[in-house]
C-alpha cells in the first residue's frame, strides 16, 4: 500500500485557538464554481477604472459560499476571515477562538472536523441542486498563521487571487 504524506503537523492540537489558512480543492481540479472575469470593454474601464478581475460564482459556487458562511454561524467559536472561491478551489482564513463561547460543555472541533463539516454539507447541497458528479479532493492544505505579517500576506494573497488566476497552480483551461 502506498504511504501517504502526513498533512497535519505531528503533535499539534488543531482545535486550539489560532488562525489557520486553508486551501480546499475540487476533485481533479475541475472548474465548477464559476469563472474569473475581467472588465470587458473600454466603456467599462472608463466607469470602473480600478476594477480588477473578479470571481463570478455560478450555482455551485454560490452554494459553496453559503455553506462557508453556515460554518461560521453553526460554530460560535469559529471566526471567518478572508475567503475566496475560485473556479476549482477555495482559500480561507479560519480562526478558532474558544473564548467566544461561555458554555464549557461544548466540544471545540478540530480544523479537520470543521473542514469535514464544510465539505460534507456543501457537497450535499450541491448534489441536491442537481450536480451529482461533484466531489471534493481528499483532505486539504493548511498553514498555521503565527504572526501579523503572515496574516497580512496570506489575506492579501486570498483577496487578490482572481488577479493571478492565469498563472495559478490550480489554473485549468
Amino acid at each position: 500500500m502506498k504511504n501517504r504524506k502526513r498533512n497535519r503537523m505531528l503533535g499539534y492540537d488543531y482545535s486550539q485557538n489560532n488562525l489557520y489558512f486553508v486551501t480546499i480543492c475540487v476533485q481533479d481540479r475541475k472548474c465548477c464554481f464559476g469563472n474569473v472575469n475581467t472588465v470587458g470593454t473600454d466603456r467599462d474601464l472608463s466607469v470602473h477604472e480600478s476594477m480588477n478581475p473578479y470571481m463570478e460564482l455560478n450555482e455551485c459556487g454560490s452554494i459553496a459560499q453559503k455553506q462557508w458562511n453556515w460554518l461560521g454561524n453553526q460554530y460560535g467559536y469559529v471566526v471567518l476571515h478572508s475567503f475566496i472561491i475560485m473556479p476549482n478551489h477555495v482559500h480561507a482564513i479560519l480562526e478558532i477562538d474558544s473564548n467566544l463561547i461561555s458554555d464549557c460543555e461544548i466540544k471545540i472541533k478540530s480544523l479537520s472536523e470543521l473542514i469535514g463539516a464544510y465539505k460534507t454539507t456543501s457537497s450535499k447541497q450541491i448534489h441536491l441542486a442537481g450536480f451529482t458528479g461533484f466531489t471534493w479532493q481528499r483532505s486539504f492544505h493548511d498553514h498555521i498563521i503565527r504572526n501579523g505579517g503572515s496574516y497580512e500576506r496570506i489575506s492579501n494573497y486570498i483577496e487578490t487571487n482572481p488577479e493571478k488566476w492565469n498563472t495559478d497552480v490550480f489554473f485549468e483551461k
